[in-house]
């Protein structure tokens, strides 16, 4: 089994090939660029280095939110126009999930946090047995001190990991209660490696969509839409 896994749903821009169980090749970079020009490239490249032939792939593992609306866009876009022009399927991966998992067999609670502005953050809770994981809260869009009560109710050990880290320093060294720690630079953003890793759990588990079936799941809506509604709701009748 042979998945390539797109991950451009914060400021990482990440794709990697998975193929039964072993890490084929991945190219993550984390600068300032924007993903339109970098995922391509970055793809192209990786083909290249490892000689794949992506019509040799039985399916495509995108990160499928919550996170950045135009990274999630990028990414859902790529993976759609792959999956149309080889005829595979898609694996729609929650984005935190997939974040959770960079540290599976962790032995503490495993909190990604990623910054969704407004003390805003994407989120869950998940636990590891062995390589398996167990998710205590599916991922949500809530505020920080939401989460960190939730974390505090638990009274376990928790370590944290995504780009909301840096931006919720302050308020976690302040507010949990709980024993805690941070990631590690090459766990602690979006890796496709993860995504591809779970892809190819889902696979197994018939858990696929079609290119035209697939679409973001942004969780909340765009600074857009709700400066639309705002307005909508201060118009007179």
């Amino acid at each position: 089994m042979k998945i390539l896994g797109i991950d451009s749903s914060g400021l990482v821009a990440s794709v990697a090939v998975v193929e039964d169980d072993s890490l084929r090749g991945e190219f993550t970079m984390n600068y300032k660029k924007t993903h339109s020009q970098t995922l391509l490239p970055m793809l192209d490249t990786l083909a290249d280095m490892i000689e794949l032939d992506l019509n040799t792939i039985d399916a495509i593992a995108v990160s499928g939110g919550p996170g950045s609306f135009t990274g999630l866009r990028i990414g859902s876009a790529t993976a759609k126009g792959l999956g149309l022009a080889l005829k595979k399927p898609l694996i729609h991966i929650p984005t935190v999930d997939a974040l959770a998992y960079n540290l599976c067999g962790h032995r503490d609670l495993v909190c990604p946090l990623m910054d969704a502005r407004r003390n805003q953050t994407y989120t869950g809770l998940y636990e590891f047995d062995g390589n398996n994981m167990h998710t205590l809260l599916a991922q949500c869009a809530v505020g920080i001190d939401e989460i960190v009560e939730k974390i505090n109710k638990i009274n376990r050990p928790v370590v944290f990991l995504g780009d909301g880290v840096p931006v919720f320093g302050a308020y976690l060294a302040e507010n949990c209660k709980v024993p805690y720690t941070f990631a590690p630079a090459h766990t602690n953003k979006q890796r496709a490696a993860a995504v591809a890793a779970l892809g190819e759990l889902y696979y197994k588990e018939g858990k696929t969509e079609t290119a035209a079936e697939h679409k973001p799941d942004y969780l909340r809506l765009s600074q857009a839409e709700r400066e639309r509604l705002e307005r909508e709701k201060k118009a007179p009748c």
